[in-house]
Formats: C-alpha cells, structure tokens, sequence
C-alpha cells in the first residue's frame, strides 16, 4: 500500500510510539521516502527499483534523463549503513549520486561515493531547476 497515512489508520496506529514499535515501521518508512522522491523528480523521470539473483539491491533507482542516474537507499537507522546489495547494484548501473535517505539532521559523506542525505534535501536537489 502507497499511503502511510492509510496504512496507519488501517493498522490503529495512532501515536509515534505505536509507529516505532510496529514491525512495518521500516517498510513503511522507506515507502514513504520513495513515494515523496518519484513525486518531487521532474516530468519524464524514470522510477524503478533494482534487485538481482546475486543480491544486488537499490531500493529506489532514478532516471532522471538518458545516463543521468541516481541510486537511492532508504534507511530509517541513526547510523544508516548502506549493504553490500547496494554497492554491488551501484557497480552494475553506475549512478551519478548514491544518496542513502535517513531520519536524522545531518547530510554526510559516508564513504564510496556514497552520501548520508536528508529526505528535504534530496527533494530539493531534484526540482528542476536545481537540475539544471
């Protein structure tokens, strides 16, 4: 289901320790970064996720034009550590920017051309304008 918001309303979540403690809580916060990037990515972005047999994995992968790429991870950890998946999809469709979308509040370089981004921050940097 696309719609935290419902999806809360439909498990009787109701406060944020309800949220936290519920196992979907990751789920659900990684469907709720992904739909907010596809909906703040410019007109003719091509959206798609990645996954092989071999493990690799990119949970939200934008084409923003022919070549120009970017490998999104979500992660709802303080201390968000991208996987070996991840890498190894990066290694096969070679993204422009790895951002690894987190809850906390501040943006970080985190190693292998991977960065730690905040969700705002992240919107921001695909308005069109900031494409340009």
């Amino acid at each position: 289901m696309r719609d935290s918001g419902l999806v809360h309303a439909l498990l009787g979540i109701t406060t944020i320790d309800d949220l936290l403690g519920y196992p979907v809580a990751g789920m659900n916060w990684e469907g709720w970064v992904i739909e907010n990037l596809i909906a703040a990515s410019p007109t003719g972005t091509e959206a798609f996720c990645y996954r092989t047999s071999a493990g690799a994995e990119i949970d939200l992968m934008l084409e923003l034009r022919p070549g120009k790429r970017w490998a999104f991870e979500c992660e709802r950890s303080l201390t968000p550590t991208p996987g070996r998946g991840f890498h190894e999809g990066c290694k096969d469709l070679k993204p422009e920017r790895k951002p690894v979308i987190y809850p906390g509040e501040e943006s970080d370089p985190l190693g292998q051309e991977v960065e730690c981004a905040l969700l705002i921050g992240a919107v921001g940097q695909l308005r069109p304008t900031a494409l340009s």
